[in-house]
């Protein structure tokens, strides 16, 4: 918090991380001799569609404008309940919303147990108390909440419960007006410092327009653009004639009677529990072992996360193998990976969002006539339906870091 508040008032920058992953695998070249735009206080490290991490770079100018918005939004300053990583911007604008108001946060840790989550919330001493959640962890409070009344009066007594980091499912919104909790959906990402439209409706001087199918944003809580990669920036940040700076989310979405509705992912991401996996580095992973070299990842639904991956894998002899590693095993006689193996290797590389949930195998995967698989044939022959996240727009167009808060 100190170091946060220095940067807010001009100080050095800072840089979130999680302490429990600064390995080697997780770092990119975003450092202390990294070129940041003049005037960052906060960089937020995330992963686009690519699965390369990607460094977002915010001013305090931007941050404090989000804080501000959101607490005029939701009727004024109060304590946050921080439930939420910090090195995501999700959690890290809870401790801009604390440092502009001048309050204390209250922090939640470990394991997330609803029956602690609120025993930790009877611990906060502010007239007005807020906490931000994502769609999971929501549902877990309600299935307490429907149970036990005393666990509802506390819920309740959050003057706003922020969701986001995706789709809040009608029946969540229905259990949470049932039991009186002062919900509020939020849409945003790390780009816009955070959640910038509630309800389907802007905060503060956030703009929204829809351009070809694509949800753009503007406003004054604009990130600087993305740390080292100027073409990036370019490419997602565009700047009018008029001078108007605007933001092309990726998402798909419409405005009906002047309020968004975002109706799907122009790329190949789905949001599981909050947290951006990219199914094109979840099959770069499982595809390096043996009997995997072809493995397709699909998005498919999901009633607590969201959005889960499901992978399929071709299973014949006949089957063009793309892998050179793989077809070297198989010739040695190196028996298939198994779907347990599978996910732990992906846990270990992409955190537990990514794991898979199911498995479905195919003679041969069908392929579009680039060679490029057919994922909705293929999402139709495993009984899926369509996938979640097929590309509506060519990936090279739209290849984004984006967090949801």
């Amino acid at each position: 918090m100190a170091a946060l508040g220095d940067a807010l008032a001009g100080g050095a920058p800072i840089l979130p991380v999680n302490d429990a992953h600064t390995d080697d695998s997780t770092a990119d070249d975003t450092g202390p001799s990294a070129d940041l735009p003049g005037g960052t206080a906060v960089v937020i490290r995330t992963s686009g569609s690519s699965g390369v991490p990607k460094s977002v770079a915010l001013s305090a100018a931007a941050l404090r404008a989000s804080a501000e918005a959101t607490h005029e939004r939701l009727g004024g300053p109060g304590q946050w309940l921080v439930a939420l990583p910090a090195q995501l911007i999700s959690g890290l604008q809870m401790l801009v919303r604390s440092a502009v108001a001048g309050t204390s946060p209250v922090f939640f840790d470990g394991p997330f147990v609803p029956e602690a989550l609120l025993e930790t919330a009877e611990a906060m001493t502010h007239e007005r108390r807020y906490i931000s959640l994502v769609p999971v962890q929501l549902a877990r409070v309600l299935d307490l909440a429907e149970r036990d009344e005393d666990a509802a009066e506390v819920f309740r007594r959050f003057d706003a419960v922020l969701v986001g980091g995706q789709a809040v499912t009608l029946e969540l919104r229905r259990r949470a007006h049932a039991l009186g909790v002062a919900l509020k959906r939020s849409y945003g990402m790390s780009e816009t410092a955070g959640g910038c439209v509630y309800d389907g409706v802007e905060i503060g001087d956030t703009l929204v327009r829809i351009r070809g199918g694509e949800v753009q944003l503007a406003g004054p809580a604009l990130a600087l653009g993305y740390v080292g990669d100027d073409n990036l920036t370019n490419e997602h940040f565009i700047t009018e004639p008029s001078g108007e700076r605007w933001y092309r989310t990726g998402d798909a979405g419409e405005l009906l009677g002047g309020m968004l509705t975002v109706t799907g992912r122009l790329d190949r991401v789905i949001i599981s529990g909050g947290i951006n996996v990219s199914l094109d580095e979840v099959e770069r992973i499982v595809r390096a072992l043996p009997g995997w070299g072809e493995a397709v990842a699909l998005g498919v639904p999901d009633r607590d996360w969201g959005e889960r991956v499901h992978l399929v894998r071709a299973i014949s002899a006949n089957s063009n193998t793309t892998n050179a590693h793989e077809a070297g095993a198989e010739a040695a006689g190196v028996a298939t990976a198994s779907f347990a193996e599978a996910g732990e290797r992906i846990r270990a590389a992409l955190g537990v969002a990514a794991v898979p949930v199911g498995e479905s195998t195919v003679d041969a995967i069908p392929r579009l006539a680039g060679e490029k698989p057919d994922l909705v044939a293929l999402a139709a022959r495993c009984g899926l339906g369509a996938p979640e996240s097929t590309p509506a727009v060519p990936t090279s167009q739209i290849n984004h870091t984006k967090e949801q808060a």
